[in-house]
């Protein structure tokens, strides 16, 4: 049960791994802590894929604990965060490589997005995904409405970031 469990998990989270590779490219600086932070979500959904009902689609279920992972994290920026050496894990992943260099208008919206606020990040990261606000609020634990508000709120920040 575990072999399929595990088998399982390493299947979904290669399938989904850009979503990681998203998050930690908007919450981290340099490449070596996005490993870190990819290493640290890895484990955090590893740790509650058991409890994965299969209620919501399995990528709106990773981006909740990526997200939660990401924001608790950085939050707690002034201590030193522990994390889980990956070598303790019973499976390896097979990594692709994440290109940082594609496109410089990419470059400029991720600088803007990093001045947001850490809820603000997680809003505009779900928009640009193309999720639909019921997905966003469902992810974020907020209402639908309150998503729709926040957004066009951060678009606001945004356009004066982008255009001051």
């Amino acid at each position: 049960m575990i072999k399929q469990q595990e088998h399982q998990f390493v299947e979904l989270l290669e399938t989904h791994q850009n979503i990681v590779h998203k998050i930690c490219r908007l919450y981290t600086y340099d490449e070596s802590s996005h490993k870190d932070l990819f290493q640290e979500i890895t484990v955090q959904l590893w740790k509650a894929f058991p409890k994965f009902r299969g209620d919501a689609k399995f990528s709106t279920w990773m981006y909740r604990v990526a997200l939660n992972t990401a924001i608790t994290l950085y939050r707690k920026r002034k201590r030193r965060v522990t994390t889980t050496d990956i070598d303790q894990v019973n499976f390896k992943i097979a990594s692709e490589v994440y290109d940082d260099t594609v496109e410089e208008n990419l470059k400029l919206m991720y600088s803007a997005i990093k001045e947001l606020n850490d809820i603000d990040k997680a809003l505009v990261f779900l928009y640009l995904e193309d999720k639909n606000y019921k997905e966003i609020s469902e992810t974020l634990g907020i209402t639908e409405v309150n998503a729709r508000v926040k957004m066009n709120r951060v678009k606001t920040k945004l356009k004066r970031i982008l255009n001051p």
